[in-house]
């Protein structure tokens, strides 16, 4: 069973939460969606573009980002969508420039009058590289957000125990934004970093050659620093590398084998993990046109997942610690849009029957449930679906644990969260890890 804390936290924790969806649910119902939609006839395509949204609660500690490594990782925020509030939080271990296997030392702290005290890749040297993983938080898609004390701590324990890059999504939070609006925003974010690959390809091609009409000034305002120069847009692509790569093969070959080498794995917590399979899904529909960036495989974390067939947990867990089914039917009335409102939604029960994409063409997937969470049958029954398919799709379960205790601020510390983030990271490094190996250059 839960420890006493566990339990009055939960008490506590979902007094809060159940105010917090009790008023937006009374703000929904006093404001007609004609009110905060300047398009009152919307096409079922643009629902989630009109708003601007919000990434945050005002109620929820946040933590502010800090460019200097601290405890070993460095971190910073930006705006890539200028048309909403979706934002990033970009978290780089401190082992991409201090690992013995890097072939340069560290960067010399600026100088005190320097106006930027953080971390910034000096030009022309030889950075490591690391694989990127995308991060979706949770909060039942109406609260949370990926600078909140919880996720940066989350954040910062995935990217020394992986030693991945971790990019956290700070998707627009429903109702202000329904659906597909956080689903939408993991794939524009999905998109971006594509982008960010291929800016950062060119920028290397550029240096090899000298040429500057393959990388104007333009396109360098564009490029993420910390990304282009310790990202896994293409393990194998460093300066020195890369030459080599050019002067045997050509630039033709060079960026083909640059393609095939990509890293990239997607996690999602709670809501989040919703968010990460949809966005796994379309990154399987793209295919090439996502090059040179690949999903390889995604890692969900007791999905929050429902259905209108109610599993054994559901009945029997229906009034769970933290997250119970009623609070869970509240979120997904507040996420849905009124006419498509259904616990069989695909958003909602990854086996309904209008799912689009076969089982067989996701990717690996690891699912983490926990003992008394009544969400914990549908996601072990989906990662079963996975198996029948011959999809890798383990399912790790622990003991006395509950919702959310693996990232809740307050059960970050204890033995079942640092145990899972062990776990998560030896069945990651064998997709981001090149033949085996855990550093590749």
């Amino acid at each position: 069973m839960p420890s006493l804390v566990v339990k009055l936290y939960s008490i506590l924790f979902k007094y809060q939460q159940r105010q917090l969806l009790q008023s937006l649910t009374t703000s929904t119902q006093q404001t007609p969606n004609n009110k905060t939609n300047p398009n009152p006839n919307p096409k079922p395509d643009q629902n989630y573009q009109f708003g601007f949204g919000v990434t945050s609660r005002t109620h929820e500690p946040i933590v502010p980002s800090n460019p200097s490594f601290k405890d070993g990782v460095a971190t910073k925020d930006i705006h890539v969508d200028p048309s909403s509030s979706l934002s990033l939080r970009i978290f780089l271990p401190e082992t991409a420039v201090t690992s013995s296997a890097s072939t340069h030392p560290p960067p010399p702290p600026p100088p005190p009058s320097h106006d930027y005290a953080g971390y910034s890749p000096p030009p022309g040297a030889l950075h490591r590289r690391l694989p990127v993983m995308l991060q979706f938080h949770g909060g039942g898609f109406v609260s949370g957000s990926n600078d909140s004390a919880g996720n940066d701590g989350f954040c910062r324990r995935l990217a020394k125990s992986c030693d991945v890059v971790v990019v956290a999504v700070g998707y627009r939070l429903a109702p202000e934004c329904r659906y597909p609006a956080a689903f939408e925003d993991g794939v524009k974010v999905l998109n971006w970093l594509a982008k960010q690959a291929n800016l950062a390809d060119c920028r290397r091609l550029e240096d090899a050659y000298g040429d500057s009409h393959i990388f104007d000034s333009f396109g360098a305002s564009l490029v993420e620093p910390w990304l282009a120069a310790h990202g896994d847009p293409s393990r194998l692509v460093i300066h020195s590398f890369n030459a080599l790569i050019i002067q045997n093969y050509g630039v033709r070959n060079a960026l083909t084998w640059s393609c095939y080498q990509n890293r990239c794995v997607l996690l999602g917590v709670s809501s989040g993990a919703n968010i990460a399979d949809y966005v796994a899904k379309k990154a399987v529909e793209a295919g090439k046109l996502l090059a040179p960036v690949k999903v390889v495989a995604q890692i969900l974390l007791y999905p929050f997942f429902i259905g209108s067939s109610p599993t054994r947990s559901e009945s029997k867990l229906a009034n769970s610690y933290f997250y119970d089914k009623a609070m869970c039917k509240m979120a997904w009335k507040l996420f849905l849009p009124e006419e498509e409102f259904s616990l069989d939604h695909p958003a909602a029960n990854p086996l309904a029957p209008r799912r689009q994409l076969p089982l067989k063409y996701m990717p690996p997937t690891l699912i983490v449930v926990a003992e008394h969470d009544f969400m914990r049958d549908r996601a072990i029954a989906y990662s079963e679906e996975l198996r029948k398919v011959n999809v890798d799709a383990p399912v790790l379960e622990y003991k006395d644990t509950v919702h959310e205790f693996a990232t809740l601020d307050v059960l970050l510390q204890t033995p079942q969260a640092r145990v899972c983030a062990e776990d998560v990271a030896i069945w990651v490094k064998k997709y981001i890890s090149l033949r085996g190996h855990e550093f590749s250059y």
